[in-house]
């Protein structure tokens, strides 16, 4: 048998198998451990045949698993959460500027005279002002004295949802946090280095003023901060993300020019010839551009693949060894898992080793010549990467665009053969000479805006795009193997079977409720409150979370994903329960997504209501009885007071909503309804403030589970310490979202039932969060 070379397309993929694995691990082995496998990984690697594979895999394992290890210890400690620091340092990356505040990210300086906790760490801060121009001298590349409060990374975890933490440990962010006084705030120099260059380039490249400008600045420079949500959604629809921002096609270019340039200045200067060959002299320029444009993109992963794999073709053509794009490409992975191995968590690894692979595998390394054959290649790769990649796209997104290939087939030539080389070529002679790049760019613009309207009216077809539940861990692997079936050569058999394949992954099961159940999704929004209720065919939205001036929208980011995973296709009613912004603030995404048929609210309220929400109002779904309780007629629009009271009533057990109800409604509700406020669930009102929970109120209801929906760190101190009391004396268990994630509930036949998103999907990277509420709520304060 073949000795496995080390470095081939086996041990690579031994080596992503041992990563993986390590990283899909609910929590980590003690590193003394690590530390061994890793060890024993090395001398079984030095072996002959499977042990060789064995080894790699247990190094990659190991390697991947010290790596998390070192970026989890990084982060600080919960305890630095409400301390304030003075920190030098530089930013790094384009600081995104928005309405009311500016986010970046904060490389603290290596002397002595920081905290030894953050020395050298890179944080992600924000800035919040009124004042844009004050925040417009937060420049890539400047460093400043920043007064600072900082608490460890943190995120939402919900159905369909970003993984906040994950990718906070990827990018090896120590803390979150802002900025306290910017008053205080002081530059300790001007912006420098190539992040100051970008930076620069991006506002030349703004000051134009044109109105594709947003765009060539993507394509140019990978700078999508301009870039609004409408564009996001049209590129995403039409498959087009891939190439709005730097790709390996970008570096390709560049390395393409210096190679050219190389041996431009060998043929006219012989004599360069008797010390380097003139096709090294060109390899080695190629490999300069290539690492050069990958510095000043951040060493964004696309592009350090791709100077990876130029370099390893240079060096075998200069030790005059025939190597085949596999062994490329292998080797180019095993690079990029020495250089950083947590790669893996995000999705453009996958995507870009993958597309690559079922490219090589597919299409025919060599042909003979014939008419057309560049159009039916590029065709035959479009058809290749758009089903290999599917399952993936699905996966790791939950979406599938079907205008992807028709969109792709225009917009890949035009884009990469005209549009990019003049936006980089705009970059070139504006380095050269201020101004010089502005006819450049005016010219890479007229082209976009010429393809972009036809791109813009494919998205914008109802059909481009379809959103897909969340799926189980097997429908993955079952639907590669359904891809790797239909692309086999023609005439293997059995290929309409292996479209059955496909059936776990696009049409999963959804796990709706039976007649006279329900379920309960109490999302993860942070600080505000949103709740999904389904029966067996009808489904209601209770708020839509919190949006804040400075940007972020649960409704967006939380909400939205969480119904599209859950295989939400529309609303047949939403409840506003009361107009303030931590309930309602998310009401505006979810409206643009998502069909309603009925919209209630309480009247006088500055939310948007169809129809007020009035006690005594009730109806029917599925066998599923839907009780108003609160507010009574005429009762004024008081704020929280004025909170819709939604009472679910199952064949199984009731559930109650309260919206942000105070003691005084709670005392005014257990004098009217009495025996009506008993369910085995509730939501416990106002995020479990001091001014709810009446204990008369929690033994009327006998609740059996009682959630709070607060944020994690929260600076209103939600759920007190003696509200949580209160619901656990009285027999209840008491979930947080802030600790749990989203929280599943079913009413059914098996009576009640309760699944923590945080508990039952583990990750490494919340080990500590997850402990945390293992522990529980009912706990004596310390």
């Amino acid at each position: 048998m073949a000795l496995p070379a080390l470095f081939g397309p086996a041990c690579a993929t031994a080596m992503l198998a041992g990563a993986g694995a390590c990283l899909a691990l609910p929590a980590l082995p003690a590193w003394p451990w690590l530390l061994v496998v890793a060890c024993t990984g090395m001398v079984l690697a030095s072996r002959e045949r499977w042990a060789r594979l064995a080894g790699v895999l247990l190094f990659g394992f190991a390697f991947a698993g010290l790596h998390a290890a070192h970026a989890l210890r990084q982060q600080v400690p919960a305890a630095w959460v409400g301390k304030a620091h003075a920190l030098d340092g530089r930013i790094v990356e384009l600081p995104l500027h928005e309405p009311r505040r500016t986010r970046f990210e904060f490389v603290v300086d290596a002397d002595a005279a920081q905290p030894a906790a953050l020395r050298g760490k890179r944080l992600r801060l924000a800035w919040y002002e009124d004042d844009p121009r004050a925040r417009a001298r937060l420049v890539a590349g400047s460093r400043w004295r920043l007064p600072v409060q900082l608490r460890p990374p943190q995120g939402l975890r919900n159905p369909g949802g970003n993984d906040g933490e994950k990718q906070a440990m990827a990018a090896r962010i120590a803390a979150t946090g802002h900025v306290l006084e910017p008053a205080l705030a002081r530059r300790l120099s001007p912006p420098a280095g190539i992040e100051a260059w970008r930076e620069a380039m991006s506002a030349r490249i703004a000051a134009t003023a044109l109105p594709s400008s947003r765009f060539i600045r993507a394509l140019a420079l990978g700078d999508t901060r301009s870039l609004t949500e409408d564009d996001w959604s049209r590129l995403r629809a039409a498959g087009l993300t891939h190439l709005i921002a730097i790709s390996g096609f970008h570096v390709g270019l560049v390395a393409g020019f210096f190679a050219l340039l190389s041996v431009a200045c060998w043929w006219a200067c012989p004599g360069l010839c008797r010390h380097v060959p003139r096709p090294f002299a060109g390899g080695f320029g190629a490999i300069a551009g290539a690492f050069a444009y990958a510095a000043m993109t951040g060493f964004a992963l696309p592009t350090l693949r791709t100077a990876v794999m130029i370099a390893a073709l240079v060096a075998a053509r200069c030790l005059r060894r025939r190597q085949r794009l596999v062994d490329t490409l292998a080797l180019g992975c095993i690079v990029l898992l020495l250089l950083d191995p947590l790669a893996i968590l995000g999705a453009g690894f996958w995507l870009s080793f993958a597309g690559v692979a079922w490219l090589l595998w597919c299409l025919p390394a060599e042909q003979g010549p014939r008419r057309w054959a560049m159009v039916h290649d590029f065709a035959a790769a479009q058809a290749v990467a758009t089903l290999g990649l599917l399952p993936l796209t699905v996966t790791l997104f939950g979406q599938a665009s079907f205008a992807g290939p028709f969109a792709n087939l225009a917009a890949v030539p035009w884009w990469s053969l005209v549009v990019i080389p003049l936006a980089l070529l705009g970059l070139l002679a504006e380095s050269l000479h201020a101004g010089g790049g502005a006819i450049l760019w005016h010219a890479a613009a007229w082209c976009f805006d010429g393809l972009w309207p036809l791109l813009a009216r494919i998205a914008d077809s109802p059909l481009a795009m379809a959103w897909l539940p969340e799926s189980r861990w097997h429908a993955l692997p079952l639907a590669l193997l359904s891809v790797f079936w239909l692309l086999l050569p023609r005439g293997v058999p059995g290929k309409p079977l292996a479209m059955l394949l496909w059936l776990p992954l696009l049409c999963p099961p959804r796990d709706l409720p039976g007649q006279g159940e329900a379920e309960l999704v109490v999302i993860d929004v942070g600080q505000g409150l949103s709740v999904l209720v389904r029966t067996a065919r009808h489904s209601l939205l209770y708020d839509m979370g919190p949006a804040t001036p400075d940007g972020f929208d649960a409704g967006a980011r939380a909400v939205v994903p969480a119904l599209h995973a859950l295989g939400v296709g529309s609303l047949d009613a939403a409840l506003l329960s009361h107009g303030d912004n931590d309930h309602a603030g998310g009401w505006a995404a979810v409206a643009r997504e998502f069909p309603i048929a009925a919209l209630l609210a309480p009247a006088g309220s500055p939310a948007p209501g169809i129809a007020n929400c009035v006690a005594g109002q009730s109806w029917e779904w599925d066998g599923v009885r839907f009780r108003m309780l609160h507010p009574t007629p005429g009762f004024p629009y008081l704020g929280n007071e004025a909170s819709c009271v939604l009472r679910i009533e199952t064949a199984r057990g009731s559930a109650l909503l309260t919206g942000d109800i105070g003691h005084y409604v709670e005392r005014a509700l257990l004098r009217r309804e009495g025996a009506r406020l008993r369910n085995q669930v509730v939501i416990v009102p106002h995020h479990g403030s001091a001014g709810s929970s009446d204990p008369g109120f929690i033994d009327a209801t006998r609740a059996q589970l009682a959630v709070v929906s607060s944020g994690a760190g929260n600076r209103f101190g939600h759920p007190k310490p003696q509200v949580v009391r209160r619901w656990c004396d009285a027999g209840a268990e008491v979930l947080d979202t802030a600790r749990s994630g989203a929280v599943r509930i079913w009413l059914g036949r098996n009576g009640l039932q309760a699944d923590e998103r945080r508990a039952s999907r583990p990750r490494l990277w919340d080990a500590a969060r997850r402990r945390h509420a293992a522990a529980g709520l009912c706990y004596a304060p310390e």
